[in-house]
């Protein structure tokens, strides 16, 4: 059996994995802030893209405030318990991490743009943690939608691991990339939780390096 700490830091084989439901668990239906469906339809011709850096409240803000992003939710996904609570998910038995949906319109930013951020404003070297927060929830992630998004995801992992050793940064980059599997959306008082509490806790904190990734 895993140790309580070993529970929040080791990945869950599938004999351990909590159960879950059949059934999603109740989530609210339109975004808080800008009134969007957060599970569509979106519109066509825009593309989504799923992020894990921590604490999903403070980058959740940080995604729907870019000029482009036309809806955000936060979710689980990763893991292997299906329909997971957030109370299931911090016990470490589920495997998912939490993660922000962002549905953009490409004609307005990149995703090179959303990658800078993602990079930029959280530390991708801590492993099972961010800061603070630790616990498999808390992994550095890079969900993809489609090969394009998982070869500029590595490329940009690529820079910015370079840019983190001439700075001077000793470890390596733990970011998991992967295509997206099931993403699960977070219970409604997750969402947009920064803009119904704006004083609400937000661990990000990124290492002071720049991404040189292109900007639009």
């Amino acid at each position: 059996m895993f140790g309580f700490y070993e529970k929040k830091v080791v990945m869950p084989t599938p004999e351990v994995a909590l159960p879950g439901r059949a059934d999603p668990i109740p989530t609210a239906t339109n975004h808080f802030v800008n009134g969007h469906p957060l599970k569509g339809p979106y519109p066509d011709g825009f593309e989504t893209a799923v992020f894990g850096m921590g604490c999903f409240w403070g980058a959740e803000r940080l995604f729907w405030k870019m000029p482009g992003v036309w809806v955000t939710a936060v979710g689980y996904s990763g893991g292997l318990t299906p329909n997971p609570t957030y109370r299931e998910t911090t016990t470490g038995l589920t495997g998912h991490a939490e993660v922000v949906l962002v549905v953009f319109d490409p004609a307005v930013i990149s995703y090179g743009t959303l990658l800078k951020t993602f990079f930029e404003e959280h530390d991708p070297t801590q492993g099972m943690r961010q800061g603070n927060d630790v616990g498999t929830t808390y992994r550095s992630t890079i969900y993809t939608t489609t090969p394009q998004q998982e070869h500029e995801a590595l490329e940009a992992q690529d820079a910015f691991a370079a840019a983190l050793k001439k700075a001077g940064h000793r470890n390596p980059i733990t970011t998991e990339i992967a295509p997206l599997g099931p993403f699960y959306f977070a219970e409604p008082d997750h969402q947009q939780y920064l803009a119904k509490v704006p004083d609400g806790y937000c661990g990000l904190k990124g290492t002071g390096v720049t991404c040189p990734v292109a900007r639009d």
